[in-house]
């Protein structure tokens, strides 16, 4: 008995590492991808000798030149993880034909990269070896993406293979009009013949009258062909799939990310191609094409389960569910804190245009990463009296639902804020959701009792969004902003789990209260009201508010520490209430007071 169950272990652990091994392969070659399309797009600065980079086997010192030889670092070691894993599956793992096949054609493909690779360096004159490097690239992170799929859905047994199904082919379909579409892009790049079919959609008004005009136009159709079938794949998947997370959060994930590859590529074209912009686009390039062979391997493995008709809500009583999902009061309490910190940056008030889009992305971002947080803790939702009439807990949505809708919020909020503000500002927010989803909401709340101290920082990256979207960097007094929010979280958050305490033990949930007591909790409280308090009255040391601000912060910080002493003095769940009531004001009071000493 011991011994199988040593066996058993033993095999889970290889599993364990197979997908291990097969994601970090996925990671590589979707570098790989993105760097060599940065590659192409400044082909005049490549090194211009293979397998070294102007006669040396050194880092060179252009910055362009370096990025071709980390690319070619990444193939040689994408090579040699596809093989390995490829042969070591194939020892190992008894059955799984298809894994077998996907990681073997994986592995070839990347072989058969590298003297095309080469001769793309050596012979530019080749027009085609661009449009097959990338064909080569695309499908060899097709097979990984289709072999972890396969590893991760395995669940240890031989999954269920169904190629009749019409999602299937349609998946597939939509996979041969995207590669077509991609594979046509770079030859029209390449032979620089965009010229040719000036206007739109039609050229110049009519058909062309070229063989290269053709090719243009070729691919502007391909481009609205691709686009109706991954619609038409997204409408299947609402529909059929709307219980199956991996599907429906996939096709939904395909479809933003295709019409964000065509938004940041318009932008890229209209700013003159700048580097970061160019970044984007191919590594959106490399991402709606994993998604669509997550969507191929998930539909084989997968059944359709689509929820009943009769238990469907309605259309306004969804979207109200959808928007419940977004924590709405919570969003805009980190506006306000993202609007004045774009003030503040500022130095005034921002453009409407940058306004707009800026708080748009962030109110995007915020919500869904609040979407994604509810997907995570549906089960502590449902056990716990405050949170049990959510949209999840209570069956109105179901989690594919949830999960697909917060993952489309947040890749549409960073495409928002990457094109219409800046990257930093972009990249601020995508921080921002990482650090409120993966580190606090799947790690820290359940793993320690400070876990609203550290995952504060989440919701203290807002202000710092607004002032890089305003000024383009971040600065000394922009940390204090940050350190404001991060200071008031704890006792903000704390005041409600004195509340609902009960909650939070029957869900398993270690907040301060449940281990540690109420009397630490309010002591805590207090300490950090008072932290919160002292620094808002040092921020003029730093350039931050002026006359305005420093009474206002006198006025807010008595009533908060009146708050606070009340809560440390006074038993019972009253005062515990009003001081979390309080300190939502307080921190929206305090960001309106520096907001009015810049303006007035």
């Amino acid at each position: 008995m011991d011994r199988e169950v040593k066996r058993d272990a033993f095999r889970a652990g290889e599993w364990i590492w197979l997908r291990r091994a097969v994601m970090a392969g996925v990671i590589l070659t979707f570098a790989m991808i993105t760097l060599g399309y940065v590659l192409r797009t400044n082909s005049g600065a490549v090194c211009p000798d293979w397998p070294t980079c102007y006669g040396q086997w050194g880092l060179p010192a252009d910055f362009m030149a370096l990025v071709e030889v980390v690319h070619r670092y990444l193939a040689a070691l994408s090579v040699a993880l596809a093989g390995l894993t490829a042969v070591w599956t194939a020892i190992r793992f008894s059955g799984r034909t298809v894994l077998k096949l996907a990681l073997a054609a994986a592995a070839l493909l990347m072989l058969v990269q590298v003297p095309v690779g080469a001769g793309l360096i050596l012979s530019r004159e080749a027009a085609w070896l661009p449009a097959v490097h990338l064909a080569l690239g695309l499908l060899a992170l097709a097979a990984q993406v289709f072999a972890v799929t396969l590893a991760f859905s395995a669940r240890y047994e031989k999954p269920r293979l169904d190629a009749r199904a019409l999602f299937f082919r349609l998946a597939l379909v939509t996979g041969a009009g995207i590669l077509a579409l991609m594979i046509s892009g770079v030859l029209v790049a390449d032979l620089e013949i965009s010229s040719a079919c000036a206007g739109w959609p039609l050229c110049g008004g009519g058909l062309p009258a070229s063989k290269a005009g053709w090719l243009a136009f070729g691919h502007r159709l391909l481009t609205s062909a691709a686009a109706a079938l991954v619609i038409a794949l997204l409408v299947q998947a609402w529909r059929r799939y709307r219980q199956q997370q991996v599907v429906l959060t996939s096709s939904t994930a395909l479809f933003v990310l295709l019409a964000g590859q065509v938004f940041i590529g318009a932008i890229k074209v209209s700013r003159g191609f700048p580097l970061e912009l160019v970044g984007l686009h191919a590594a959106l390039t490399a991402g709606l094409w994993a998604a669509l062979f997550v969507i191929i391997a998930a539909a084989l493995v997968y059944p359709p389960s689509a929820v009943p008709v009769s238990a469907a809500n309605g259309l306004r009583r969804k979207l109200g569910d959808f928007f419940m999902l977004s924590k709405p009061v919570i969003v805009a309490l980190l506006l306000v804190t993202t609007y004045a910190g774009m003030v503040v940056g500022g130095g005034g008030l921002p453009p409407a245009g940058l306004t707009l889009w800026t708080m748009l992305g962030g109110a995007l971002a915020a919500g869904g990463a609040s979407a994604l947080n509810q997907y995570i803790d549906r089960e502590i939702d449902g056990a716990m009296q405050r949170t049990a009439k959510r949209p999840l807990p209570s069956g109105r949505l179901t989690p594919a639902e949830a999960l697909a809708f917060g993952t489309a919020a947040c890749l549409v909020s960073f495409f928002l804020l990457a094109g219409m503000v800046n990257l930093l500002a972009a990249l601020l927010s995508l921080a921002g959701m990482v650090y409120y989803v993966l580190i606090y909401s799947l790690w820290l709340k359940h793993a320690t009792v400070q876990n609203i101290v550290i995952g504060g920082g989440a919701g203290a990256i807002p202000p710092l969004v607004g002032w890089a979207a305003a000024a383009g960097s971040l600065n000394i007094p922009s940390l204090f902003l940050f350190a404001l929010v991060f200071l008031w979280t704890p006792p903000h958050f704390w005041a409600l789990a004195l509340v609902r305490k009960k909650d939070y033990a029957r869900a398993g949930v270690p907040m301060l209260p449940v281990i540690q007591g109420e009397r630490k909790t309010r002591k805590q409280i207090f300490i950090y009201t008072l932290e919160l308090v002292g620094l808002t009255l040092v921020m003029p040391l730093v350039g931050l508010g002026g006359a305005i601000y420093v009474v206002s912060a006198v006025v807010l910080g008595l009533w908060l520490v009146g708050a606070a002493w009340q809560v440390l003095r006074r038993p019972g769940n009253k005062v515990a209430w009003k001081m979390y009531r309080y300190s939502s004001m307080y921190l929206a009071f305090i960001f309106l007071a520096l907001v009015l000493d810049v303006l007035i």
